[in-house]
């Protein structure tokens, strides 16, 4: 008797170490299947350079599927039951996601498929540890990143080895024509000069993925992580991250590699910045409105201001500071932010202009590549000092002394904000602070080549700590 399997991709686009894919395959016939569903939040509120990047990734998997992907559109639940029965399945795989929405569709689905006799087997492909294994001593959930990882993770089951699997390429294209959408369905709603950009930096894909992960271990990248990682002028971090988010690559391959190839603190830092992509997904299945509710629910009283004008000249990189604007014109521009500018241009928003943290995060949401609900969320809360293992708020990023430590040259600033590459090292980092005849030597005039400060930096420092203090007298 015949045996067709489906097997339902969804943030696992890889065929090595892809548990479902594997399993799917020892059967008679395969159907390889992507499901563009806006009933879920992936989708319904997916940012434009993740439209792009998922585009991509999946003309790759198609090509490594023999072009047998099948793409749909619409709603998951009611296209799998209808293939269920146009195909007479036998079985249905996919691999787990942790998203609250989309962990109540699967146990929907689940019920009703194996309602019908239809077996339905899903697999851990995205995490070392899923959410619901790693618990303190009391049984409960770990709140601060520390202990998670240390007495949690580090002291939990190792995570399982990467699989190398090969697998029968026995798949079948379906009659799509009832509920198919072709692959320029996917194409990006901005102007196609800002997505097209983004392919002289990124190559979507398993492939690259690989390749991306071979070059870091091979290379000084990962010889010099530990220290190198807060230098953004420097190419010393991984650049994995949204092949990771859609499952390009397999964390425990990543996991397994750092830990053969690095050494001493490097593969320490290494390992534990795994860790704390982990410990965003733990909070997200811990706290499913993560994205939208502070974690520490006092601060929904904090005296926000939320100046549009502000916000707005943040997103373009024109505040005036150089390292703020040069860390949010990379983000424009090659669709990634270096962990450190990232630290630097957020903070300054929460804290320098009073912006609640959701205006940020909606914002690199949509121009990140690497956005991810749970990591994006977290990292946000964190710099806000709203999460639950967060900076407190009282720690405020300097922008000058900042690019002084950390783009001591001002190579990173010089890259992105070409206005300034002229200007010594003495001016470059606040070039306010000097007079005009003395920035006209260098053929600069602020407010005509490049902004003055849209707001004072000891002033706007004294404002957030002020507001910080009386938001906390009011919440003894």
């Amino acid at each position: 008797m015949t045996c067709t399997s489906l097997i339902w991709f969804r943030k696992d686009l890889r065929i090595e170490d892809n548990e479902a894919l594997f399993n799917a395959c020892k059967s008679d016939i395969v159907i390889p299947l992507f499901i563009f569903d806006k009933t879920l939040i992936e989708y319904s509120d997916i940012g434009e350079a993740s439209h792009w990047w998922l585009e991509k990734s999946l003309e790759e998997l198609n090509k490594q599927l023999d072009n047998k992907l099948n793409i749909l559109s619409g709603n998951s639940y009611e296209i799998l039951l209808s293939l269920a029965k146009k195909y007479n399945l036998n079985r249905v795989y996919w691999n787990r996601c942790y998203e609250a929405d989309r962990i109540e569709l699967d146990t929907k689905i689940k019920k009703n498929l194996n309602s019908k006799d239809i077996v339905t087997k899903s697999y851990n492909s995205s995490l070392l540890w899923e959410p619901w294994t790693i618990s303190n001593k009391t049984g409960g959930f770990y709140k601060v990143f520390t202990p998670y990882f240390k007495n949690g993770c580090m002291l939990a089951s190792s995570p399982r080895k990467p699989q190398s699997l090969k697998i029968k390429k026995n798949f079948k294209k379906i009659d799509v024509e009832d509920y198919s959408y072709s692959f320029k369905y996917f194409k990006t709603n901005k102007s196609i000069s800002w997505s097209k950009k983004f392919s002289d930096f990124w190559k979507p894909g398993e492939k690259s993925a690989k390749l991306a992960l071979k070059t870091f271990l091979n290379t000084e990248a990962s010889g010099n992580y530990s220290e190198g990682r807060n230098l953004p002028a420097k190419n010393y971090v991984s650049r994995l991250s949204p092949h990771l988010h859609w499952g390009e690559i397999s964390p425990f391959t990543v996991w397994y590699e750092a830990k053969k190839n690095m050494t001493g603190e490097n593969k320490t830092t290494y390992l534990s910045e795994l860790g704390w992509r982990e410990f965003s997904y733990y909070l997200m299945y811990h706290f499913p409105n993560i994205n939208k509710d502070n974690l520490k629910k006092n601060f929904d009283q904090f005296p926000w201001i939320n100046d549009e004008r502000l916000l707005s000249k943040w997103k373009k990189g024109v505040t005036g500071y150089p390292i703020v604007d040069a860390g949010m014109r990379e983000l424009w521009d090659t669709g990634y932010m270096h962990n450190r500018s990232r630290m630097i241009t957020s903070s300054f928003l929460v804290k320098n202009l009073l912006t609640h943290w959701k205006y940020g995060e909606r914002w690199f949401h949509d121009c990140l590549l690497d956005a991810d609900l749970a990591s994006n969320s977290a990292s946000w809360q964190w710099v806000a000092g709203t999460g639950t293992d967060a900076a407190p708020f009282f720690r405020i990023f300097n922008p000058i002394t900042q690019s002084q430590k950390f783009d001591t040259d001002a190579e990173y600033i010089k890259k992105y904000v070409p206005e300034l590459k002229h200007l010594p090292k003495k001016m470059i980092f606040s070039p306010w602070r000097f007079s005009k005849n003395e920035l006209a030597a260098y053929n600069l005039e602020l407010g005509k080549d490049y902004p003055f400060p849209i707001i004072d930096y000891e002033y706007s420092r004294k404002r957030a700590l002020n507001a910080f203090k009386s938001f906390s007298n009011r919440n003894v």
